[in-house]
């Protein structure tokens, strides 16, 4: 289990937007792909961590909410 302040140092963000997403709330594509990366996933993997998008969210400049995956890798 990989701590908040190490999955925020490995993707290069705060822990105050690991917090945010955690919370539910939106964050950009850069950022999901760099918690995946960060937890060693692979981009196509997003759907296990964030959850299925329905509304077209993976447009660019579009915001993702996180589901309790990500909460679950940043728990320690």
């Amino acid at each position: 289990m990989m701590s908040k302040a190490e999955l925020a140092r490995k993707a290069g963000l705060s822990t105050l937007t690991i917090d945010r997403i955690e919370a539910g709330r939106p964050c950009r594509l850069d950022t999901k792909r760099k918690i995946l990366l960060a937890l060693g996933l692979k981009v196509s993997d997003k759907d296990q961590v964030f959850g299925t998008s329905t509304s077209g969210a993976d447009a660019p400049g579009e915001s993702l909410q996180a589901e309790p995956a990500v909460r679950e890798a940043s728990n320690a």
